[in-house]
């Protein structure tokens, strides 16, 4: 029985239940923690096992990597206590770390301190990847005051990933996912207002592939509608795009008539979009308001672009006949590259080699957004990606071309400097068959849409029509 005019049973009482609530607190980590590590496949029990050593060695190894800042001034309490007189021991500071694992490595937040800011510790980087015992470390701000620290231990260029589309509209439109980087960050692009993409590469390293992925994840949506040329094939059901047509209002083959007619009636869309834009959007470019149903993001597929833009040589009627489709093909293209942005029309080229005479250069040139797979010469990876891409040996895609960096492209980054590589997964050909039936009753002739909206105006905020404009 307690006694109540006791005055430290009490204390004993409160102090017990204290430390009983701590120990069982700390058993519960303990054992979330192995279950969760016990859970885990391989790659990942390394990973955990990285970032505790991570943690453990951060005091030591950020002083010896100069990543510590010394404070000579002592603090009020210091102040207060020092009554001799005697100079106060300065203290040195040493950035937080939080760190995270995943797979392939760990994720660190540091804090920043005066004198050790991005800088300091994109300096430090090599030697923090040999202290990690990792592949290689990358270093970028994450918000002011603290900086993100991406350490893989193992190379995510080298393990084909695969992607299963989950078949749901896009959270945001016009938004390409990719893949992942050499760090295995997620790397997506922002095709809004951009008129044009190139995607280049030696056969069979993952153009089409890549392709096929934004097929996949778009098509749900009821504001894009799609159209192909596919150079590679002669009908619809042949190919990688068979089970794409029934998501597609139009497919050619390799006949350069049919494709010359194709890229004509796309022309005459974007001329009667460019006459109708601000009477039924309110806006110079559609853009500003985003794609709808009644006004849908037109995603043009050339693959094997060369088919549709080789110059023919020759002086028999055929050949003559053939460098005219030709040369017209050209032209069409350049007007939809050059014209269709503001109105929503994109075009997506895809050939093994962007050279001058596969995709020309005042079409190619004017595609802001370039990508390319695996190449064997300079010379193509220079007309794929540009001049710059000498000055970055260890992006160029002639280092690409071993089969273990199938489905590995070189690519602009739009968010940072430089090039950098990305790993695109493999969709299964069930898991986009399956798409392509479930979309299939979205499909519409984007021309056929105009004359039901017409001279009406559609009300960005809900989509619904107002009252017709005067003619």
């Amino acid at each position: 029985m307690k006694d109540f005019n006791d005055p430290t049973g009490g204390a004993f009482g409160y102090g017990s239940l204290v430390v009983g609530i701590a120990l069982a607190v700390l058993v519960g980590w303990s054992v979330r923690w192995v279950v969760r590590y016990l859970r885990a496949d391989a790659m990942t029990r390394q990973s955990i096992r990285q970032a505790v050593r991570v943690r453990r060695t951060w005091k030591r190894l950020a002083r010896m990597l100069k990543l510590s800042a010394t404070d000579k001034m002592p603090t009020p309490l210091a102040s207060f206590a020092n009554t001799d007189g005697t100079p106060t021991k300065p203290r040195v500071l040493i950035p937080t770390l939080k760190v995270t694992h995943d797979a392939y490595g760990v994720i660190a937040r540091a804090g920043c301190l005066p004198g050790v800011g991005l800088e300091q510790y994109q300096k430090a980087a090599p030697h923090l990847a040999n202290a990690w015992r990792c592949t290689r470390v990358a270093v970028t701000q994450d918000q002011p005051g603290h900086v993100l620290i991406r350490g893989v231990r193992l190379d995510p260029l080298k393990f084909p990933t695969e992607h299963r589309p989950t078949g749901k509209v896009p959270d945001k439109a016009a938004r390409w996912d990719l893949g992942v980087d050499e760090y295995a960050q997620p790397v997506s692009v922002d095709l809004r207002q951009v008129p044009g993409v190139t995607v280049a590469g030696l056969p069979g390293y993952g153009k089409t592939s890549l392709i096929n992925r934004l097929l996949s994840d778009w098509a749900p949506a009821p504001w894009v509608q799609f159209a192909c040329a596919d150079g590679k094939v002669s009908a619809a059901y042949e190919g990688d795009y068979a089970d794409w047509v029934q998501r597609m209002f139009a497919f050619v083959g390799d006949d350069l008539e049919e494709a010359n007619k194709l890229f004509r009636r796309l022309v005459d869309l974007r001329r009667v979009r460019s006459t109708l834009v601000r009477d039924v959007l309110w806006v110079k470019s559609m853009w500003d308001v985003g794609p709808s149903e009644k006004w849908p993001l037109v995603v043009l597929i050339i693959d094997e672009a060369h088919t549709y833009f080789r110059d023919h040589k020759g002086s028999d009627p055929k050949t003559k006949k053939l460098a005219a489709l030709a040369a017209e093909n050209a032209r069409l293209v350049e007007d939809l590259v050059k014209k269709g942005r503001s109105v929503g029309i994109l075009v997506v080229l895809a050939t093994q080699k962007s050279t001058g005479d596969a995709i020309p250069t005042f079409i190619r040139d004017v595609c802001p957004v370039g990508l390319s797979f695996a190449q064997k010469t300079a010379e193509a990876a220079v007309a794929a990606l540009g001049e710059e891409i000498r000055d970055w040996p260890d992006a160029n895609p002639i280092n690409l071309q071993d089969p273990t960096y199938v489905g590995v492209a070189s690519m602009n980054h739009q968010s940072q400097p430089g090039f950098t590589r990305i790993r695109t997964p493999y969709v299964p050909d069930a898991c986009a068959a399956e798409i392509a039936h479930a979309t299939n009753h979205l499909t519409a002739d984007p021309a056929d849409l105009l004359p039901a909206v017409g001279l009406t105006k559609i009300d960005p905020d809900d989509g619904d029509s107002l009252p017709p404009v005067a003619a």
